[in-house]
């Protein structure tokens, strides 16, 4: 018998598979969305998230390590946001051959001070280890947040007929912007309030792979608007599809959704509605974006 691999069944299946084998929480408590929810009463939910950057996959050593420690934290802030929470308190675990120079960790650790100081965040504590020469730096980050009850976004609540909307442009993470992007918080908490969203997520692994998910979360089907998909300058629809870490925030909400503050709100900062969900069964499907095993 020969035995699958990790590239035969891909993230998802992988995912799927490895929740089964191990007690978990209550629907919205337990994997499957941005961040873990737990009630544990009073006004605010707690939000817990995990996240890794992996050397070779999300960065390259040639790249400005401070850039790579705000992407650390950012990448955590925008699931946050895709809750229409903020995070709170980080802790950070590094995994490094011996052979790395300080000066490297340092200026990576000034970047996750950056990000962390423009969003009210701290550093809350860690691990270090080392791993054999010659393999990969692998840095994980966990983080604690909250967001106000009533106000949690999960991906699961999206019904036919609700507009599918996307912030920002899309495309051109291969060119950079990976290692730039502010994670759209203040945008999430103001969606969260004023849109009445029903379903969210952040692009992480491109609008090709994470629609398809939100409206499989949803219970539904969708269509999309190509023509309407916001591509970054120089970038074209197949980027937009498929490049990935855009870190923009991907929602669902009802036909009448007003947005008409949005742009007194967040100048510069583009909305667009880009499809509708449909009943399950119904609708297209979407081929691209980034799976780690695929």
């Amino acid at each position: 018998m020969i035995m699958k691999t990790l590239a035969d069944i891909g993230e998802d299946a992988l995912i799927a598979r490895l929740v089964a084998l191990a007690p978990a929480g209550e629907a919205g408590e337990g994997p499957g969305d941005d961040c873990a929810v737990m009630d544990e009463g009073g006004e605010m939910l707690r939000l817990l998230k995990t996240d890794a950057l992996v050397e070779g996959v999300h960065f390259l050593m040639d790249a400005d390590p401070r850039a790579v420690g705000w992407k650390a934290v950012a990448r955590v802030m925008s699931d946050f946001a895709a809750m229409g929470g903020v995070g709170e308190r980080f802790l950070v675990t590094l995994a490094l051959p011996g052979t790395m120079e300080i000066g490297w960790i340092e200026d990576f650790y000034r970047g996750m001070g950056d990000c962390l100081s423009r969003y009210g965040a701290r550093l809350a504590g860690g691990e270090t280890c080392r791993v054999p020469e010659g393999s990969a730096a692998v840095i994980s980050v966990a983080a604690m947040g909250s967001v106000a009850r009533g106000k949690a976004v999960m991906r699961s609540g999206g019904r036919p007929g609700d507009g599918i909307w996307v912030t920002g442009r899309l495309g051109g993470s291969l060119a950079g912007k990976h290692l730039t992007f502010l994670p759209r918080v203040e945008a999430g908490r103001w969606i969260a309030e004023n849109l009445r969203p029903t379903a969210m997520m952040d692009l992480s692994d491109g609008l090709a792979k994470d629609l398809p998910r939100l409206a499989k979360s949803s219970g539904c089907g969708f269509r999309l608007e190509r023509a309407a998909v916001p591509c970054m300058e120089g970038c074209d629809l197949a980027q937009a599809l498929g490049d990935g870490e855009d870190f923009e925030l991907l929602f669902t909400a009802p036909a009448d959704a007003d947005v008409s503050g949005w742009g007194a709100m967040f100048p510069g900062l583009e909305l667009t509605r880009i499809g509708e969900l449909v009943p399950e069964g119904m609708g297209e499907s979407l081929e691209g974006g980034w799976d780690h095993f695929g």
